[in-house]
């Protein structure tokens, strides 16, 4: 595996249009906040070559960082695919989490077979505000299982979400960031001296943009 730069991988995301910048139509999160600035990691499966190298970058935050991991989760619905993916090339069993019990069947929240109290490298598509990522933490350990860290592909790098993985004790290893990205956009003209002005008014007050 050959490791990636935190640019190079925001710029292959900008190459498949993976970043969207809608100042004027902007994207609601899951949390109700507001974002002219959306990245769409799952775009990045229909993109073998970047598919692979999103693969291969997290498992090797898993083999460098959280090596003793008997299982890799992968929360539902975005990194299913990419988690399963990391679980094959490092050879180990795969979960993923569900934001809520299914209603029907066996009602399950964690899918797949785990051994009692084993070690688990989650992985994530994105953090936001960390919250639906935390809560994949909280099912894991509610079921008696260990939590050693968490690898994503892509983080807005929030104050919020930072302090909420500090509270929790998750350590949180990404691909690339905000800040990478903005960068590698930038560069490439991908985003214009209008969007720019928006997204610095956002990224200072990210809860209360737009309202």
């Amino acid at each position: 595996m050959v490791t990636v730069s935190k640019k190079q991988i925001a710029k292959e995301l900008l190459g498949i249009s993976a970043v969207k910048v809608q100042p004027n139509d902007p994207f609601t999160w899951a949390s109700g906040w507001k974002s002219p600035f959306y990245c769409d990691n799952r775009k990045a499966l229909s993109y073998p070559a970047l598919r692979t190298m999103v693969r291969d970058g997290l498992a090797q935050l898993i083999k460098e960082n959280f090596a003793d991991a008997d299982v890799i989760a992968g929360v539902a619905t975005g990194a299913i695919a990419q988690g399963a993916l990391v679980a094959d090339i490092l050879g180990k069993p795969f979960v993923y989490v569900r934001s809520a019990p299914k209603d029907h069947g066996l009602a399950n929240l964690i899918e797949g077979y785990m051994e009692p109290d084993w070690k688990v490298a989650v992985v994530e598509d994105l953090i936001s505000t960390g919250g639906s990522s935390l809560k994949a933490v909280n099912a894991l350990r509610d079921a008696g299982h260990t939590v050693v860290g968490m690898v994503a592909s892509f983080t807005y790098g929030f104050d919020v979400a930072q302090k909420a993985f500090e509270q929790e004790g998750v350590k949180l290893l990404t691909l690339t960031d905000y800040e990478n990205m903005l960068d590698a956009a930038i560069e490439s003209g991908y985003i214009t001296k209008e969007s720019l002005e928006t997204l610095h008014e956002w990224r200072k007050d990210p809860s209360n943009w737009g309202k």
